[in-house]
């Protein structure tokens, strides 16, 4: 788009213009509405963003615009204005998955858990295959204390939607969290068989074997899952724990060309290459990955969709994210 160009080069009334043509050629364009919003919001004009998307919701009241209405205020943390926000949006746009999710955190945020609980509990209903409404409702539970409750939500979920890697995913997580390694390990046999081509799965699988077991792991995921990003960056992470540093490089380059999309493989490079790189090298990735602009990746959207984090650039995502990684031993 000219006006993101325009933007990046510091010119900010430019970019202005160039929307307000598009504007007049298409004045009920959602995408429109929203790059305009977006650029006075990461230029922290927070009034005129707020006066454009209350002009959006009149002439274009898309379940994006009615999101992003909410998402601004709770970024300013006007959290009963947001709250309010997402009623309205409900009344019209009941399906709309997003919506119920964000209201449970905003809840969770206010440490109001069973107002959570509702929401999230209400969005199942509607929204029976939203993934993450699941999983956020499990989540919920297992805050609580309620790890039969937690497993209850997940199992629930995977009958409504069978198949699924993710579910299996976090209910196989639930039993590492609370120490269960067996049950976690019958489990992911059980998740492999149902969703025998999941590289989230094999990827996970590795790292629950004992070290000697691993390398062996990781050729049955590479024989199943040969192109799969999530399993290279963990086969990147294995020669990252034996420390054979040429090797994890190259299988990070291997990772990254597969999907350069993939923010957590990014993180996860930038990571080693501070611990084991030279000041040049960390550059290298950092610079690939500004160019790449990221958005994906468990760990990558844990942070940039926090909403503390809102309007952070990919460098600061990178290196807040690279913080996290934990290194793997």
């Amino acid at each position: 788009m000219g006006a993101k160009s325009k933007w990046l080069a510091g010119d900010v009334p430019a970019a202005r213009g160039i929307l307000s043509l598009a504007f007049q050629a298409n004045p009920n364009s959602e995408e429109i509405w929203l790059a305009a919003v977006k650029l006075e919001s990461e230029n922290k004009e927070y009034e005129r963003a707020r006066r454009l998307l209350a002009k959006a919701r009149g002439s274009a009241p898309t379940p994006r615009v009615m999101m992003k209405s909410a998402k601004l205020e709770w970024s300013l943390n006007d959290l009963d204005q947001a709250l309010h926000l997402l009623d309205e949006a409900l009344k019209v746009f009941p399906d709309f998955a997003k919506l119920w999710m964000m209201i449970g955190q905003i809840y969770e945020q206010k440490s109001e858990m069973s107002r959570a609980f509702d929401a999230y509990n209400a969005g199942i209903k509607k929204c029976p295959n939203s993934i993450p409404l699941w999983i956020l409702l499990s989540r919920l539970e297992e805050k609580r204390g309620l790890l039969i409750k937690a497993r209850s939500v997940l199992e629930k979920a995977r009958l409504k939607n069978p198949k699924n890697d993710q579910l299996w995913l976090e209910a196989i997580r639930v039993e590492i969290r609370a120490g269960m390694k067996d049950i976690a390990n019958a489990m992911m046999a059980k998740a492999l068989q149902e969703c025998p081509n999941s590289g989230i799965l094999w990827a996970e699988s590795i790292f629950m074997e004992p070290r000697p077991q691993r390398k062996t792991k990781s050729v049955d995921a590479l024989k199943k899952c040969e192109h799969d990003p999530h399993v290279l960056l963990a086969v990147s992470k294995l020669f990252w724990s034996e420390r054979k540093i040429s090797k994890c490089r190259e299988w990070f380059q291997r990772t990254l060309k597969i999907e350069p999309d993939l923010g957590d493989a990014w993180a996860h490079w930038y990571r080693f290459e501070q611990l084991h790189g030279t000041k040049e090298q960390q550059e290298e990735v950092k610079q690939r990955c500004l160019s790449s602009e990221p958005h994906h990746g468990e760990l990558w959207c844990s942070i940039s969709k926090d909403i503390k984090n809102v309007g952070m650039t990919t460098e600061q995502v990178l290196k807040l994210v690279a913080k996290e990684v934990p290194i793997p031993v």
